[in-house]
């Protein structure tokens, strides 16, 4: 399999790929921290807690997408079959718990401070992002974040959000390039317009202020519904990442994906791809190439993202220095 070294060799000097990154990205810091197993030992289900792991243990999974997924399954079905109103409610109510749980715990159990990582990793990261002309991601922490903003090496390297004075967002004004396509902690929705969160003065650090806002039952701009047609009906009724979508439909170059598993949750995200002018794609594999994950990510990409002319790649998720 190819090394990441190799896919910046066939890619030539001073060429610059767009970039999207997903949890792979964030476990590559981390793997204790950014996994599914770790956030639902820390769930609150609060009183749906004993009826929702039941189902995660039933489907033998740590993975909250699925679960709401199999949510989702069962309205429809209970509807189908005229079932107890209470029950199809409760159903549907447990939906948005296990939302608004997903949310809260990754707001509870995220690294509080830019200071948890190392100065090093940052250099890393930075050097590793500013290979890239454009970046996409599809994470809801603030490690992509908090890397852009270093004052650290590589000289010269900046990135533009789109947010400007008031940490408001101002596509109109910016040379954005950086997209967060499933929001973000940092990320909030006023009813009148998009701002971020920042560092404040006074020592209240963005975690801090998320989970002040999550107390008092503000919540973060997220995309985490289960299936892709929901998101992506979530995506556009919302102008910031209604805005990131179609940008994402817009690129012209060569793609790297790095940490996805080209899961067909995030269709919607390969389908705006696709329709792109991306002239080749490469995908990341994680450990052995032949495994039934990796066999699976493989065909997924190749039908979610080929076309015409079109080449898919595929290269070491391990021999990429992301952090």
């Amino acid at each position: 399999m190819k090394t990441f070294e190799r896919v910046l060799e066939e890619l030539g000097e001073g060429a610059k790929p767009a970039l999207l990154v997903a949890n792979g990205f964030s476990q590559a810091w981390n793997p204790d921290v950014f996994n599914y197993a770790n956030l639902l030992e820390k769930a609150d289900f609060g009183a749906s807690n004993e009826v929702l792991r039941s189902l995660f243990n039933h489907f033998q999974t740590y993975d909250f997408e699925k679960v709401m997924h199999q949510l989702l399954g069962a309205e429809a079905v209970a509807m189908a079959y005229g079932a107890d109103d209470a029950v199809t409610q409760k159903i549907a109510t447990d939906q948005q718990v296990l939302k608004d749980a997903l949310i809260a715990t990754i707001g509870a159990t995220h690294p509080s401070r830019p200071s948890d990582v190392t100065s090093a990793q940052f250099t890393v990261a930075r050097t590793f992002l500013a290979r890239f002309t454009r970046v996409f991601s599809l994470n809801y922490d603030l490690l992509l974040y908090w890397a852009r903003n270093q004052e650290l090496p590589p000289e010269g390297f900046k990135s533009d959000d789109g947010f400007r004075a008031g940490r408001r967002w101002a596509p109109d004004e910016a040379d954005q390039d950086v997209f967060f396509l499933h929001g973000g902690l940092h990320l909030y929705d006023t009813g009148e317009e998009i701002k971020k969160l920042a560092y404040k003065g006074s020592g209240e650090s963005i975690i801090d202020q998320v989970r002040d806002n999550l107390a008092e039952g503000r919540f973060p701009l997220f995309v985490s519904e289960p299936t892709a047609e929901k998101k992506k009906s979530r995506i556009e009724r919302n102008p910031y990442l209604s805005y990131c979508f179609r940008e994402l439909a817009e690129l012209d170059t060569v793609l790297v994906v790095f940490g996805h598993s080209v899961h067909e949750n995030d269709k919607h995200i390969f389908d705006q791809i696709r329709r792109s002018d991306v002239s080749k794609v490469y995908v990341s594999l994680y450990g052995d190439e032949n495994t039934p994950a990796n066999a699976r990510t493989k065909a997924n990409a190749q039908s979610f993202l080929a076309k015409a002319g079109r080449v898919i790649e595929f290269f070491s998720a391990e021999s990429t220095p992301a952090w």
